[in-house]
């Protein structure tokens, strides 16, 4: 089994941390897994690029396999499963949704993003704004020592700039209305304590259909592969050997 992790806005490939230790503990040695950095982060930040391109260098880079993604991730791999379904064999969405389906809420996030990527651009400390992001209520049930903010210093103001303009949720177009385009396995996780994306997730998964499964993990918000490392690990993994490729 191939498994690709695909890190949030403001992450980048070192950012998993436990989670990635205690997947690779339940796949085992004959499993692979790998991390990527996506345009606008770490080793690619001066890399730009939108949502479809995105997508469309992740499955040529990574190729056929397992796509786990979170958040800003998550996005992407769900582009990436509906513009070339065969690159993914199984599919896992952590704190995702379908989109701003309403054109005035999407209008005042680019407008919100498009001024952090201005403060970015013109000089904002970068470590100063990793502090403001992940203390913003989204994040309040993340541990300290989860944050990372020494690993996401690799980051470029530049390259989170490009990637709030490019790939920011307001960048994207909702994709409510082709969920059930998806004929992969698909695992829809979130964090109970964050309840805007526990209510997405379930109606991902119903709107996905009969091949989608939906995991909401008690006492985590957002980041819920950070808050509860072992447990979200657990889940994935058993949903991953459940759908094996040749297992039927």
């Amino acid at each position: 089994m191939r498994i690709l992790l695909v890190h949030g806005f403001t992450q980048n490939a070192r950012c998993f941390g436990t989670f990635a230790g205690c997947l690779q503990d339940l796949a085992g040695d004959s499993n692979e897994i790998y991390t990527v950095d996506l345009p606008g982060h770490g080793h690619s930040s001066d890399i730009s690029a939108g949502p479809w391109a995105t997508a469309e260098m992740l499955g040529l880079s990574f190729g056929k396999g397992t796509y786990i993604g979170y958040s800003l991730g998550a996005r992407i791999c769900l582009h990436l499963a509906l513009s070339n379904p065969d690159a993914i064999e199984r599919l896992v969405l952590v704190s995702a949704n379908g989109g701003i389906e309403d054109r005035t809420a999407r209008d005042r996030r680019r407008v919100s993003d498009e001024a952090m990527a201005r403060e970015l651009e013109e000089g904002k400390d970068l470590e100063a704004f990793l502090h403001y992001w992940t203390e913003q209520p989204l994040f309040a049930t993340v541990p300290q020592h989860a944050r990372m903010i020494d690993r996401r210093m690799r980051n470029t103001p530049a390259g989170l700039a490009s990637s709030l303009r490019m790939c920011g949720a307001a960048a994207c177009d909702p994709l409510w209305d082709r969920l059930h385009e998806l004929a992969m396995p698909v695992l829809v996780v979130a964090g109970m304590l964050d309840s805007r994306y526990a209510y997405a997730a379930s109606r991902m998964a119903r709107l996905i259909g009969d091949n989608a499964q939906v995991a909401l993990i008690p006492g985590a918000g957002h980041a819920c592969h950070l808050e509860r490392p072992g447990a979200v690990a657990l889940i994935i993994m058993s949903f991953l050997r459940s759908f094996e490729v040749g297992s039927n």
